[in-house]
């Protein structure tokens, strides 16, 4: 067992690649890890040193894993839960942890590769469209959030963000998101210049911090529960089918993916950490903007530990001032580039199915009855010959 880990991390390793393109690929999913991370601090208390520094430690850890750019970010239902009912960060973390051990388990079992042979592949479409769309409309709705027409964050900033990644698109020698990323960096600097004020060099060691059982007990209905499929369907099922549309020879399992979910928030939890997952979103996102091999993330896992360690939460003030217009921008290409997955449906029949699905899930904002009325749809499509069903 050890000698095969090891010869695992030897090939993974040996994978890695690091230029401009895979380091712009890392920086696809800032448009939802920021929002979430500074968000989850503010209003919740979150440690933010501590979040970024295991939210680093996991993209690490899952490039030595995974031979591809697998994605590490925030559970967004707990995050949702919890911007919106004020969770504390130990309920966070409690939340985070009842989920990662539901998903362990199944994987474990093996019982998350039943349930990955169970859902048909319309319906794992209906929700990355769903998805794709959902991350679209968010995006937008950022940019539109500026309530500015021109300015260093505004409606003007986003278009011209939007031009810039559709004239690099294929660009083998300028990555959109590095000039995206430097752009508002500089916007940051120009426009918000007391941001950086607040910025200190000094070692932060996370502290340990469990949840209490009042925690676990106060959480797990209003938070876990919601997340849970969310989890098992996206960051396991949904993330394995896309990686294969991607990458096609990698090996990503459901039960590999299921257990660095559950092992993540096994850890994090002790230490307060903001709930991690993986996500077909993400590695959309990371693959849009160049990122093709684990060096992507490796990369940004450890930037992000360093930044934890040596600046702490003084990076928040920064994190909160970069312009949210070119952030939209970035997670609407993300959204896009995950919802053209599934143009593979090409049936009546499966794409009436897909369809379906993600209009129950947009319509109902909620995904396991999206995904509950998409099989219901299946197995009666199944059941009925297709010239009667003329689909």
């Amino acid at each position: 067992m050890r000698v095969t880990l090891l010869t695992d991390l030897r090939a993974n390793l040996s994978t890695a690649r690091l230029n401009r393109h895979e380091i712009s690929g890392s920086l696809g999913d800032l448009g939802t890890f920021l929002p979430l991370l500074v968000g989850l601090s503010v209003v919740n208390g979150v440690n933010f040193a501590t979040a970024l520094f295991f939210a680093g430690l996991f993209n690490v850890v899952t490039g030595l894993v995974f031979s591809i750019p697998l994605a590490v970010q925030p559970m967004k239902a707990i995050a949702v839960v919890a911007l919106t009912e004020g969770l504390t960060p130990g309920q966070i973390a409690a939340a985070g942890a009842a989920v990662g051990l539901v998903v362990l388990i199944l994987g474990a079992s093996g019982l998350i590769n039943v349930i990955d042979r169970l859902i048909p592949r319309s319906v794992v479409r209906g929700l990355q469209l769903a998805l794709g769309l959902s991350l679209a409309i968010k995006a937008i709705g950022s940019v539109l959030d500026t309530q500015t027409a021109f300015g260093f964050d505004s409606y003007f900033t986003g278009a011209v963000a939007a031009i810039i990644v559709v004239v690099l698109t294929g660009s083998k020698h300028i990555p959109s998101a590095l000039v995206l990323f430097a752009g508002g960096v500089l916007l940051t600097l120009i426009a918000s210049p007391h941001s950086t004020g607040g910025l200190s060099l000094g070692l932060t060691i996370p502290h340990f911090a469990p949840p209490t059982l009042l925690d676990v007990q106060s959480s797990f209905a209003p938070a876990a529960l919601p997340q849970i499929p969310l989890t098992v369907l996206n960051s396991v099922i949904a993330v394995c089918v896309l990686s294969s549309d991607l990458f096609p020879d990698a090996r990503t399992t459901p039960r590999r993916v299921a257990t660095s979910v559950g092992l993540m928030n096994l850890v994090g939890v002790w230490f307060a950490a903001m709930p991690m997952c993986h996500g077909s979103g993400g590695l959309a996102a990371q693959h849009r903007f160049g990122a093709r091999t684990n060096g992507s993330i490796i990369f940004l896992g450890t930037t992000k530990v360093l930044l934890a360690l040596l600046a702490g939460a003084s990076l928040i003030s920064v994190c909160d001032a970069f312009p949210k217009s070119i952030l939209g921008v970035m997670l609407a290409f993300a959204g896009v580039e995950l919802a053209l997955v599934a143009r593979d449906q090409t049936t009546r029949r499966d794409a009436s199915a897909m369809l379906i699905t993600t209009a129950a899930i947009l319509g109902t904002q909620h995904i396991a009855i999206g995904l509950a009325i998409g099989l219901v749809l299946v197995f009666i499509l199944r059941l009925v010959p297709q010239s009667r069903a003329g689909v």
